[in-house]
């Protein structure tokens, strides 16, 4: 189906573009301009009546949402998906807490079948096992192994292609060897969860590895005798840093200092914001579950039960968007480009992802005056909550 949307204001990592229309023809976007007059004759036409209209959101890194776990599966996994798709996410890779492997492998496989059937799923990401204990996080400690080339086989295999990202500690005996391999099978691997110092983050950087799972969380920070891992990924133009913008995770003024300082070779962004949502986020406060561990929600703030140990986000998105261009204080074209055009050339995808250009992915957001979600389309098609 060819749909005309029109009168919006048009962001994305290009700039601003008022009075733009964008021309979706099946799942790829036709033709884009400003001026009604210049718009070709479609007979689907939609007036968005000023609305700022963005690319739609891509996610790199969440673990479930709207009350629904994505390592629950089946209908579980759907749910939450659906959840975020509500909130402008119309691409996602699904995150799988450290599980024991058999788990693992069941999970790798049900996300390889929905990736086939539905474009909408990106592949998964394995946040783990091969995670440092001191540093594990929401993870739980039983279920944390050091990095072994057969067991990585048996969930490459059982990913059949789909697995994107894996993220690990490069310090751990092993882990820079099995880089290569990982890189070798097309996967993007992650430095997080972490005690590496700065040597050792270079090497694994130089070893292939190209992004920084949520910077600053589970890892040392910037030290002035000892950088750590942070400034390592600051200071390499190839190497994309995940950012949780909750408010709760990272200090706003930390996240303007970090996304003044990253930048690759053509002076793009290198900023990924993500959700590291659990199943809270677009819920309600209450008791939940992040993979086998019991989570306590309140106020927004997803806890391990008992502790003050923050386990994942309950962040959305459209929220992630309006935290960056008024809490952070980023130019809108900016903030866009950290949830569109820099997570989709993180998993090199930029070609397809990102921007409302034509010949790219027919998703789109229109946002309100207040940041809110009007409309959402994915794959050219509008999704209904």
């Amino acid at each position: 189906m060819t749909i005309l949307l029109h009168c919006a204001h048009r962001i994305d990592e290009l700039g601003e573009v008022p009075d733009a229309w964008v021309v979706f023809d099946g799942g790829v976007i036709a033709a884009s301009g400003s001026g009604l007059s210049t718009a070709p004759d479609v007979p689907a036409r939609v007036d968005l009546g000023g609305a700022r209209l963005v690319p739609g959101f891509l996610d790199l890194h969440g673990h479930g949402g709207g009350g629904h776990a994505y390592d629950d599966g089946g209908a579980e996994l759907l749910a939450a998906l659906a959840a975020h798709r509500a909130h402008g996410t119309t691409r996602s890779v699904i995150s799988l807490v450290a599980n024991p492997l058999g788990k693992l492998r069941e999970r790798l496989s049900e996300i390889a079948a929905l990736t086939a059937l539905d474009p909408l799923v990106l592949g998964s990401h394995l946040e783990g096992p091969f995670l440092a204990p001191g540093q594990r996080g929401a993870h739980h400690p039983d279920f944390l192994r050091l990095p072994d080339p057969t067991a990585l086989d048996t969930l490459l295999a059982a990913a059949d292609g789909t697995l994107r990202q894996l993220t690990l500690a490069p310090e751990l005996p092993g882990a820079l060897e099995l880089i290569g391999e990982l890189v070798a099978s097309g996967v993007t691997v992650a430095v997080g969860h972490t005690e590496a110092d700065l040597e050792t983050a270079r090497a694994a950087f130089d070893a292939g590895a190209r992004m920084l799972t949520h910077a600053f969380n589970a890892m040392p920070g910037i030290h002035h005798r000892a950088p750590g891992p942070v400034l390592a990924a600051l200071d390499d133009p190839r190497v994309t840093l995940e950012l949780i913008l909750d408010g709760q995770h990272v200090h706003p003024e930390v996240a303007a200092l970090l996304f003044t300082a990253a930048h690759d070779a053509d002076g793009r962004g290198r900023v990924a914001l993500i959700t590291d949502a659990m199943a809270a986020a677009g819920a309600a406060d209450g008791d939940y579950r992040l993979g086998s561990l019991n989570v306590s929600v309140r106020e927004g703030l997803a806890v391990l039960s008992g502790t003050s140990r923050i386990a994942g986000s309950t962040l959305t998105q459209d929220v992630a968007l309006r935290h960056a261009i008024d809490l952070v204080g980023l130019p809108p074209a900016v903030a866009v480009a950290a949830l569109t055009a820099v997570p989709a050339r993180a998993l090199g995808l930029g070609d397809r992802f990102g921007l409302l250009e034509p010949g790219y992915a027919a998703d789109a957001v229109a946002l309100a005056p207040d940041g809110s979600v009007l409309r959402v389309w994915a794959d050219g098609r509008e999704l209904t909550a």
